[in-house]
């Protein structure tokens, strides 16, 4: 009987090897899926998760699990993912803290772009410059000149929050000085806003009804383009402040290593979770738009946003021991 030659033996163990990895998709989700979310539930991003969490589960039939494990700007649950196995059956909802904490703390125990695998940019919100009415600028042109007058107050939901980013490149690109006043969460800051304990904020517009009432000032939103959900505002960047951008974004993570097939899977999932027209209503109420990307395009738009943010973060001096 003849030996196999070497060359067939390499291609009978490789075919081998290839076999498990082929069998992974059609095999996922062979148990239940632990969503991780890094803030507190009721949240945008709580409420996001658990719509995509939803569907998934409908979809596979496999039980997902919103698993909300806040602190540290969602460091704490990105730890939990990475310490994971590489199987697809634990995922993170992150936010745009996922790619800032790097320039903010000097150490953290992962890294970002190597120790995740990103799965889809699941949406993109517009944030609003407000106001308390005490504040006597009408536009950001006057926000700004009143700024460079005197030393004013932004509010955010903690250091490395989209609205302490959002504040801290509006003081950048305007060269003014403006104190940041960071809470436990957006929703206490803007309390304290409408109260006039603190002068302005960068942020979501979760609700219309203070606007309209009067209890804050909408002077112009933070997304590149209007936002048919707010015609009547200009954005910052043609209100007075050339090329400013600054949205508040969530996306699916997974660990690293994660199985080609499974990633495609959970890809294609997701998008289709997120492109579904009653999500798109709702995330428009309150200035999101759906996105579902390709993870290529994910983990290309998490560097940009890390380099997007390092000057800014270094010039304004936020850090985090």
């Amino acid at each position: 009987m003849q030996k196999p030659s070497l060359r067939t033996a390499c291609a009978t163990l490789a075919l081998a090897c290839a076999l498990p990895l082929s069998a992974n998709a059609a095999e996922y989700p062979s148990k239940q899926i632990r969503m991780l979310i890094p803030f507190q539930p009721g949240g945008s991003t709580d409420i996001l998760a658990r719509v995509v969490a939803t569907h998934l589960g409908q979809a596979w039939g496999q039980q997902v699990v919103a698993d909300n494990r806040p602190g540290a700007n969602g460091i704490i649950a990105g730890e939990i993912l990475t310490k994971s196995p590489a199987d697809g059956h634990t995922l993170l909802f992150v936010a745009m803290g996922h790619a800032i904490n790097s320039l903010i703390y000097r150490k953290l125990p992962y890294d970002t772009e190597r120790d995740f695998t990103p799965v889809s940019l699941a949406a993109l919100y517009s944030q609003l410059v407000l106001v308390h009415p005490s504040v006597p600028a009408r536009n950001v042109r006057e926000l700004i000149a009143l700024a460079k007058a005197k030393r004013m107050t932004y509010a955010s939901g903690g250091i490395g929050s989209s609205q302490h980013l959002a504040g801290a490149l509006f003081s950048h690109m305007a060269k003014i000085e403006m104190s940041h006043v960071p809470y436990k969460g957006g929703a206490p800051g803007l309390i304290d806003v409408m109260g006039g304990n603190v002068e302005m904020m960068i942020t979501q517009p979760t609700s219309t009804e203070h606007i309209k009432a009067g209890k804050l000032r909408a002077l112009a939103i933070s997304s590149p383009k209007r936002s048919p959900y707010w015609p009547d505002l200009p954005t910052v960047s043609e209100a007075g402040l050339p090329g400013y951008q600054s949205e508040a974004w969530y996306g699916l993570v997974a660990p690293k290593n994660l199985p080609a097939d499974v990633l495609k899977k959970l890809n294609e999932e997701t998008v289709r979770a997120l492109r579904a027209p009653a999500l798109k209503e709702n995330l428009a109420i309150q200035g999101g738009t759906p996105v579902g990307s390709t993870p290529a395009e994910f983990t290309s738009f998490i560097k940009a946003e890390i380099n997007r943010y390092a000057k800014v973060v270094k010039d304004a001096g936020i850090s985090v021991e």
